[in-house]
C-alpha cells in the first residue's frame, strides 16, 4: 500500500493565497460591473426624464433654470465630470487651496476678504510630473475633474450666497469644507447644514504653517475629538498649507537684518491622496448617485411648478364652466331641457380638464366618469336633481304667466332662475374639482376609492360661499343686460 504523503505546507499556503487573490479579483470585477450598470441606468433614467418633461410653453416659463440644471446633470453623466466644491468662511484660503490643487493660479485670491464673489470652476489636470494626466475611475477611462470655488459663507449679502452654496452643494460630488484654525460656532453650523445634503465631506484644516507644531496638533485634536466628533470621522479630516508663508532672514548692505516673507511650496499631498482615494473607491457610483439625487430634487420642483400652473388653469376652466352652466340653466325656460344642457356642459368640462392634464379621454369615457362621480356624490346630486326639477317647473310657470301678469311675475322668475343656477353651478364646480383631483393623480382614485376622494373635496368646499359668488356674478350680468 502506497503511504499517503503529508501535504506540502508551502504549496497549501500558495494555493490559499492564489485563491484569495482570485476571489478578490472576482469581487472587484463584480463591483465594477455593478457600478457600470448603475451608471448606465442613471444615464438612461435622466435622459428619459429630460426628454419626457411634457411641458407647455407656458409651463416652461420660469422653469428655465431648473430645466437647464437637468440638462447640465445629463451632460455631467455623459462626459463623466466629477465636481468638487469648496465651502468655508471668508479668508480661510479656499481659492488658494484650489489653486494649489490645480498647480497654477486660476482662482482669484487676495488680501481683501471676500475676493470670490461668484462661483468659479476649472477643470483639474494633475501635472505630468506626478505621472497622472487625469484622475480616472477604474474601468471608466478618461474623466473630467471640476473644482468649484464659492464665496465666503459669512459675507455681506450672505442670504443670497448661502442659497448659491446650497445649490452648488447639491450638485457637487465631494465637498471640501475649509477652516484655518479652531472652528467657530458659525463654521460648525454651516458644516452641519452641509452634512444634511448627504454628500462626502473632507474637513480641510488649512494654513497649518501659521501654527507651531504643538499648537497645530492641539487644534487638530480639539477639532477631531470635540468639535466634529458627531459629524465626521478622523479619516475625513486633513491638514494642509495651500500657500505657506516662508520667512527668510536677509542681511542688507549696511549690515542690518530684516525678515523677508515669500510664498513657499504648497503642502497638500495628504489632501490629494484623500481625494483620489475617495474617487478611486467610489467615484463613478458617487457621480451617478449624486446626479440622480439632485435630478430628483429638480424634477420635484418641475413637477410642483407644472401642477401649480395646471391647477390654476384648471380652476379657471372650472369656474368658466360653472358660470356657463349657471347661465344656461337660468336662461332656459323649458323644464328638463335646462338640466340636460347642464349635463352637456359637465361633460365638456371633463373633456377640457383631461386635455389640460394630458390624459386622453373620449366622450364616452367622460360620460362614464361623470356617472361615477354623480353616483359617488350621492345625496348632493339627488338633491340637486330634485331642486332643479322643482325650480325648473316653477320657473316655466312664472315665465308662461308673464303676459297674463303684465310682466309682474318676471321678478319672481329671475329670482327662481338665479337660485336654480346657483344649485346647478355648485354641482358643476364640485364635479370639476373632483375631476381635477382624479386627473392630477394620473386618472386614478388612489387606494381609498372615489367616494373617499369626493368626501375629502366636499369637506373643503364652502357651498354657501360658492353659490353666493355664482348668484352675485349672475345678478351683475342681469344688471348689465337690463
Amino acid at each position: 500500500m502506497t503511504p499517503t504523503l503529508p501535504p506540502d505546507s508551502n504549496q497549501s499556503a500558495d494555493n490559499s493565497q492564489l485563491w484569495e487573490e482570485e476571489m478578490d479579483a472576482a469581487i472587484y470585477s463584480f463591483d465594477e460591473i455593478q457600478t457600470e450598470l448603475h451608471y448606465k441606468q442613471a444615464q438612461t433614467a435622466l435622459r428619459n426624464l429630460v426628454n419626457k418633461l411634457d411641458l407647455t410653453p407656458q409651463e416652461q416659463t420660469g422653469l428655465e433654470s431648473e430645466i437647464g440644471d437637468l440638462e447640465t446633470m445629463l451632460a455631467k453623466l455623459d462626459q463623466m465630470v466629477v465636481q468638487i466644491a469648496t465651502f468655508g468662511m471668508v479668508g480661510r484660503g479656499k481659492s488658494s487651496l484650489l489653486n494649489a490643487l490645480v498647480g497654477k493660479k486660476v482662482f482669484e485670491t487676495g488680501a481683501l476678504h471676500g475676493v470670490t464673489q461668484v462661483a468659479q470652476s476649472v477643470s483639474w489636470v494633475i501635472s505630468e510630473t506626478e505621472k497622472i494626466s487625469r484622475v480616472t475611475f477604474p474601468g471608466l477611462g478618461k474623466s473630467q475633474m471640476e473644482l468649484i470655488d464659492t464665496p465666503g459663507l459669512d459675507e455681506v449679502d450672505g442670504e443670497t450666497r448661502a442659497e448659491l452654496a446650497e445649490h452648488i452643494a447639491k450638485q457637487a460630488d465631494l465637498i471640501l469644507f475649509v477652516i484655518s484654525g479652531d472652528m467657530t460656532k458659525l463654521e460648525f453650523e454651516a458644516l452641519s447644514q452641509l452634512r444634511e445634503v448627504g454628500k462626502p465631506i473632507l474637513l480641510v484644516f488649512n494654513k497649518v504653517d501659521q501654527y507651531p507644531e504643538a499648537d497645530r496638533m492641539a487644534i487638530y485634536d480639539k477639532i477631531r475629538n470635540e468639535r466634529v466628533k458627531e459629524l465626521l470621522s478622523p479619516d475625513e479630516i486633513v491638514m494642509a498649507a495651500a500657500s505657506p508663508i516662508v520667512r527668510s532672514l536677509i542681511q542688507r548692505d549696511d549690515g542690518t537684518r530684516t525678515v523677508q516673507l515669500r510664498t513657499g511650496k504648497s503642502q497638500i499631498e495628504d489632501l490629494k491622496l484623500k481625494i483620489l482615494d475617495i474617487l478611486h473607491r467610489e467615484g463613478k457610483a458617487l457621480v451617478a448617485l449624486n446626479t440622480m439625487i439632485y435630478a430628483d430634487d429638480v424634477n420635484q420642483q418641475v413637477v410642483q411648478r407644472k401642477l401649480a400652473i395646471r391647477e390654476a388653469a384648471a380652476n379657471k376652466l372650472i369656474w368658466q364652466a360653472t358660470m356657463t352652466k349657471a347661465v344656461a340653466v337660468a336662461l332656459n325656460p323649458v323644464t328638463v331641457v335646462d338640466i340636460l344642457s347642464g349635463a352637456v356642459i359637465d361633460i365638456v368640462l371633463i373633456l377640457g380638464l383631461s386635455k389640460l392634464y394630458g390624459i386622453a379621454m373620449t366622450e364616452v369615457g367622460a360620460v362614464k366618469l361623470l356617472q361615477k362621480i354623480a353616483l359617488s356624490m350621492g345625496g348632493i346630486t339627488a338633491s340637486e336633481l330634485v331642486a332643479n326639477l322643482g325650480l325648473s317647473s316653477l320657473k316655466t310657470i312664472l315665465g308662461l304667466a308673464a303676459p297674463a301678469t303684465a310682466g309682474i311675475s318676471l321678478g319672481a322668475y329671475v329670482s327662481v332662475a338665479i337660485t336654480q343656477a346657483g344649485v346647478a353651478g355648485f354641482s358643476c364646480y364640485t364635479i370639476g374639482q373632483v375631476t381635477k383631483t382624479y386627473l392630477a393623480q394620473g386618472a386614478t382614485w388612489g387606494d381609498d376609492g372615489p367616494k373617499a376622494v369626493i368626501n375629502k373635496i366636499l369637506a373643503t368646499l364652502d357651498e354657501s360661499s360658492i353659490i353666493s359668488r355664482i348668484k352675485d356674478e349672475l345678478q351683475q350680468k342681469v344688471r348689465k343686460v337690463s
